[in-house]
């Protein structure tokens, strides 16, 4: 029981982290190799990223951009992962 118990612990916190991390059905995850701290420059790298693989990108402000016409809402997470901090952007679809 207790095996069983633990298994499900670990499975829910799993489940838990991917939700935290953004890995959902329609959202787009970018890490990027340099960490921002101006949000213009921020969201011009976004911008970027995704017109090189051939997305239509516009930023709509408030956190928002307009990809291949749908709506998607700007997040960003800090996460530590080996000791270094990695700046994840998460765009999560608005329905």
């Amino acid at each position: 029981m207790k095996i069983l118990f633990a298994l499900l612990v670990i499975i829910g916190c799993f489940i838990l982290f991917n939700w935290l991390m953004g890995y959902r059905k329609g959202n787009i995850v970018i890490d990027f190799d340099e960490r921002f701290f101006n949000r213009d420059r921020y969201i011009s790298a976004i911008k970027k990223k995704l017109e090189s693989e051939g997305r239509m990108v516009e930023y709509k402000g408030g956190g928002r951009f307009l990809i291949d016409g749908k709506t998607y809402l700007f997040i960003e997470r800090n996460v530590s992962m080996g000791n270094v901090p990695l700046q994840r952007t998460i765009l999560k679809l608005e329905k």
